[in-house]
């Protein structure tokens, strides 16, 4: 497995192998002594999916609060996406800086996004899929987003003119100003 460092402190790049033939190709996608020789001994409790049908469909900027903060490991099933962090963990070097990366389900990169992180994505082509495991259990009551334009976090999320396909949850987000953030480097290391 290659695994490369993001700019932000514990967010890697990971591209699993991949074993290929005329039937198509093979590849672990998930195995939990090959990520700890990475430095990743995540316990995953819960897989998530979700498809979307439009181009420019932008779900996030999401996160849990403790005690259902959750790391996750993202990868793409189907299509194109562009995937971004943002580090929120008061007191970080990183603190509202973000990163951003393209996972295609023809490349097979995954992302790893420790605890602490905002975590949000926009579709790239139709249809595209997007798998990822969560280290804590969904919790409505724990559930929190921050708004995907705010201005102080200038992310570029490669949309150009076209316009995002949202959720009324995150419209009406807040911005990380606004935020009562649950997170802070020394818990969230």
């Amino acid at each position: 497995m290659e695994v490369q460092e993001a700019p932000l402190a514990g967010v890697r790049i990971l591209r699993p192998r991949r074993f290929g033939d005329h039937r198509g190709f093979f590849s672990e996608t998930w195995n939990a002594r090959t990520f700890a020789a990475t430095g990743i001994d995540a316990v995953f409790v819960q897989d998530n999916q979700s498809l979307s049908s439009e181009v420019g469909t932008l779900r996030g900027l999401h996160f849990q609060r403790p005690p259902f903060a959750q790391a996750k490991l993202v990868r793409c099933g189907r299509g194109r996406l562009l995937d971004v962090v943002v580090d929120i963990r008061a007191g970080s070097p990183g603190f509202g800086q973000s990163f951003s990366v393209e996972l295609s389900a023809e490349g097979g990169e995954q992302l790893f996004v420790p605890a602490g992180f905002l975590h949000g994505f926009v579709t790239l082509v139709a249809d595209t899929e997007i798998l990822y495991k969560c280290t804590a259990f969904y919790s409505a009551e724990h559930d929190g987003c921050v708004r995907w334009d705010d201005p102080a976090l200038a992310i570029d999320w490669r949309l150009g003119s076209i316009r995002p396909v949202l959720s009324e949850k995150d419209a009406a987000a807040p911005l990380l100003s606004e935020l009562d953030n649950p997170f802070t480097i020394e818990e969230f290391a």
